[in-house]
Protein backbone atom coordinates (compact mmCIF):
# COMPACT_ATOMS: atom_id res chain seq x y z
CA UNK A 1 0.00 0.00 0.00
CA UNK A 2 1.13 3.52 -0.59
CA UNK A 3 0.72 6.58 1.58
CA UNK A 4 -2.07 9.02 0.92
CA UNK A 5 -2.35 12.52 2.28
CA UNK A 6 -0.88 13.22 5.71
CA UNK A 7 0.75 9.86 6.33
CA UNK A 8 -2.45 7.85 6.01
CA UNK A 9 -2.09 4.46 4.34
CA UNK A 10 -4.71 3.59 1.72
CA UNK A 11 -6.52 0.28 2.01
CA UNK A 12 -6.43 -2.21 -0.84
CA UNK A 13 -10.05 -1.33 -1.68
CA UNK A 14 -9.13 2.36 -1.89
CA UNK A 15 -6.16 1.58 -4.11
CA UNK A 16 -8.36 -0.47 -6.44
CA UNK A 17 -10.89 2.36 -6.58
CA UNK A 18 -8.07 4.79 -7.36
CA UNK A 19 -6.80 2.54 -10.17
CA UNK A 20 -10.28 2.39 -11.69
CA UNK A 21 -10.57 6.19 -11.52
CA UNK A 22 -7.06 6.66 -12.98
CA UNK A 23 -7.92 4.56 -16.02
CA UNK A 24 -10.82 6.89 -16.81
CA UNK A 25 -11.89 5.02 -19.93
CA UNK A 26 -13.56 1.75 -20.95
CA UNK A 27 -10.92 -0.19 -18.99
CA UNK A 28 -11.90 1.52 -15.75
CA UNK A 29 -15.58 0.94 -16.50
CA UNK A 30 -14.88 -2.72 -17.26
CA UNK A 31 -12.75 -3.29 -14.17
CA UNK A 32 -15.41 -1.57 -12.05
CA UNK A 33 -18.17 -3.74 -13.54
CA UNK A 34 -16.21 -6.96 -12.96
CA UNK A 35 -15.42 -5.88 -9.40
CA UNK A 36 -19.14 -5.30 -8.78
CA UNK A 37 -19.96 -8.79 -10.14
CA UNK A 38 -17.31 -10.38 -7.92
CA UNK A 39 -18.77 -8.64 -4.86
CA UNK A 40 -22.30 -9.67 -5.84
CA UNK A 41 -21.20 -13.29 -6.22
CA UNK A 42 -19.24 -13.32 -2.94
CA UNK A 43 -20.29 -10.45 -0.65
CA UNK A 44 -17.50 -11.12 1.86
CA UNK A 45 -14.74 -11.24 -0.76
CA UNK A 46 -11.41 -9.80 0.26
CA UNK A 47 -9.62 -7.18 -1.82
CA UNK A 48 -5.85 -7.03 -1.91
CA UNK A 49 -3.22 -4.94 -3.68
CA UNK A 50 -0.26 -7.10 -4.69
CA UNK A 51 2.73 -7.25 -6.96
CA UNK A 52 3.31 -3.51 -7.20
CA UNK A 53 -0.20 -2.59 -8.25
CA UNK A 54 -2.39 -5.56 -9.11
CA UNK A 55 -5.95 -5.75 -7.78
CA UNK A 56 -6.60 -9.18 -6.26
CA UNK A 57 -9.86 -10.69 -5.03
CA UNK A 58 -9.58 -13.50 -2.53
CA UNK A 59 -11.55 -15.81 -0.29
CA UNK A 60 -9.56 -18.62 1.36
CA UNK A 61 -6.96 -17.92 -1.33
CA UNK A 62 -6.83 -15.95 -4.54
CA UNK A 63 -9.97 -16.05 -6.68
CA UNK A 64 -8.65 -13.85 -9.48
CA UNK A 65 -6.51 -10.85 -10.30
CA UNK A 66 -7.52 -7.88 -12.43
CA UNK A 67 -4.92 -6.31 -14.65
CA UNK A 68 -5.49 -3.52 -17.13
CA UNK A 69 -3.42 -3.14 -20.27
CA UNK A 70 -3.71 -0.79 -23.22
CA UNK A 71 -6.11 -3.01 -25.17
CA UNK A 72 -7.45 -5.48 -22.62
CA UNK A 73 -8.65 -5.97 -19.08
CA UNK A 74 -7.38 -9.38 -17.96
CA UNK A 75 -8.94 -11.39 -15.14
CA UNK A 76 -6.62 -14.26 -14.24
CA UNK A 77 -7.82 -17.21 -12.17
CA UNK A 78 -4.81 -19.02 -10.68
CA UNK A 79 -6.78 -22.30 -10.43
CA UNK A 80 -8.89 -21.67 -13.53
CA UNK A 81 -7.99 -24.95 -15.24
CA UNK A 82 -9.81 -26.75 -12.42
CA UNK A 83 -13.06 -24.82 -12.91
CA UNK A 84 -15.99 -25.80 -15.10
CA UNK A 85 -16.53 -23.21 -17.83
CA UNK A 86 -19.49 -24.28 -19.97
CA UNK A 87 -20.06 -20.67 -21.11
CA UNK A 88 -16.45 -20.58 -22.36
CA UNK A 89 -15.56 -17.32 -20.66
CA UNK A 90 -11.92 -18.31 -20.41
CA UNK A 91 -10.23 -17.12 -23.59
CA UNK A 92 -6.59 -16.64 -22.56
CA UNK A 93 -3.81 -18.62 -20.85
CA UNK A 94 -5.48 -21.79 -22.07
CA UNK A 95 -2.27 -23.77 -22.64
CA UNK A 96 -1.21 -24.06 -19.01
CA UNK A 97 -2.17 -26.76 -16.55
CA UNK A 98 -3.28 -24.42 -13.78
CA UNK A 99 -4.37 -20.89 -14.58
CA UNK A 100 -6.92 -19.49 -17.01
CA UNK A 101 -7.81 -15.92 -17.89
CA UNK A 102 -10.60 -13.86 -19.35
CA UNK A 103 -9.41 -11.11 -21.68
CA UNK A 104 -12.02 -8.39 -22.09
CA UNK A 105 -11.58 -5.99 -25.00
CA UNK A 106 -13.37 -2.70 -25.50
CA UNK A 107 -17.01 -3.38 -26.36
CA UNK A 108 -16.95 -7.04 -25.25
CA UNK A 109 -19.96 -8.33 -23.37
CA UNK A 110 -19.42 -10.78 -20.53
CA UNK A 111 -22.09 -13.25 -19.47
CA UNK A 112 -22.61 -11.93 -15.94
CA UNK A 113 -24.40 -15.03 -14.60
CA UNK A 114 -21.70 -17.36 -15.95
CA UNK A 115 -18.98 -15.10 -14.53
CA UNK A 116 -20.55 -15.23 -11.07
CA UNK A 117 -20.66 -19.04 -11.32
CA UNK A 118 -16.91 -19.07 -12.04
CA UNK A 119 -16.27 -16.81 -9.06
CA UNK A 120 -18.31 -19.04 -6.74
CA UNK A 121 -16.57 -22.15 -8.07
CA UNK A 122 -13.16 -20.59 -7.39
CA UNK A 123 -14.24 -19.80 -3.82
CA UNK A 124 -15.52 -23.36 -3.32
CA UNK A 125 -12.26 -24.79 -4.67
CA UNK A 126 -10.21 -22.54 -2.39
CA UNK A 127 -12.30 -23.69 0.60
CA UNK A 128 -11.30 -27.30 -0.04
CA UNK A 129 -7.62 -26.40 0.23
CA UNK A 130 -7.00 -28.43 -2.91
CA UNK A 131 -5.66 -27.48 -6.30
CA UNK A 132 -8.26 -29.52 -8.15
CA UNK A 133 -11.84 -30.41 -7.27
CA UNK A 134 -12.55 -33.89 -5.97
CA UNK A 135 -13.34 -36.38 -8.71
CA UNK A 136 -16.70 -38.03 -8.52
CA UNK A 137 -16.86 -41.76 -9.00
CA UNK A 138 -19.60 -43.44 -10.95
CA UNK A 139 -21.52 -46.27 -9.27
Amino acid sequence: MKPSGAGRIQTASELISSRIAELGDWRGDTLSRMRRLIKEAVPDVGEEWKWMGTPVWSHDGIICTGESYQRVVKLTFPKGASLQDPARLFNASLDGNTRRAIDIHEGDAVDEAAFKVLIRQAVALNATGKTKPAKTTKP
